[in-house]
């Protein structure tokens, strides 16, 4: 892979499910030949923490993880505090955001997800993108990759982004998919997965400069 610059970037991606996101995170990691993380992070928190992939499998965005917190109050990334109960959701939620700042100092990334856009709010080189698509575009990608019928597909849309969103606003203190906390957002419905990719990278080339802003208008 032939890299844009010797700049580290961080690329974070938001998404609504269903819109392209994950296939687009690849390639933008191959693009700017950074590392791609998405559930391969948890392997990496699991690793870090010494407990077992399961225990972070169940505090992921994907799963019902209000279900089982054992403590309610309002969580932040930096706290001593979270240590103290390694079985709490706040404790692999930390263990997590601990690896995701590890793999980020270490060069390029691209992160799917898990909050990443706020555990690395304070590092220098991030973009952080979000992904919608219509809902039609959605079902019709669900219904392609589960081999399921389409009203199915609608409401595991409907539910996977609940649990998303309640993880998200839960331990970040924002609200999942709100246009202010991206530098970009972006219906893959419109141009289509690959020129959706290719203009995402051009707007980050012209975030860190690495090439003319004129690139966001051209090639699509």
């Amino acid at each position: 892979m032939k890299k844009d610059s010797n700049k580290t970037i961080i690329i974070n991606v938001g998404r609504q499910m269903g819109s392209g996101g994950h296939e687009i995170g690849r390639m933008l990691a191959n693009d700017f030949a950074a590392n791609y993380y998405d559930k391969e992070i948890l392997n990496l928190a699991a690793k870090e923490s010494g407990f077992s992939a399961e225990y972070f499998e169940q505090s992921d965005e994907r799963h019902g993880f209000l279900r089982s917190l054992f403590h309610m109050h309002a969580p932040h990334v930096s706290d001593n505090n979270f240590y103290q109960n390694n079985f709490s959701q706040e404790g692999l939620f930390k263990f997590q955001s601990d690896a995701i700042r590890k793999e980020a100092g270490k060069g390029s990334c691209v992160f799917v997800g898990r909050c990443a856009d706020y555990v690395l709010r304070d590092f220098d080189n991030v973009v952080n993108i979000f992904i919608t698509a219509s809902m039609q575009f959605r079902i019709d990608n669900i219904v392609r990759r589960r081999a399921i019928q389409p009203e199915e597909a609608q409401k595991v849309i409907e539910q996977e982004e609940r649990r998303r969103a309640e993880y998200y606003n839960y331990y970040t203190g924002r609200k999942w998919g709100m246009a202010t906390g991206y530098d970009l957002c972006i219906d893959a419905s419109v141009l289509g997965i690959v020129a959706t990719e290719r203009f995402i990278a051009s707007f980050v080339r012209a975030k860190f400069g690495l090439e003319s802003t004129e690139a966001l208008s051209t090639d699509i």
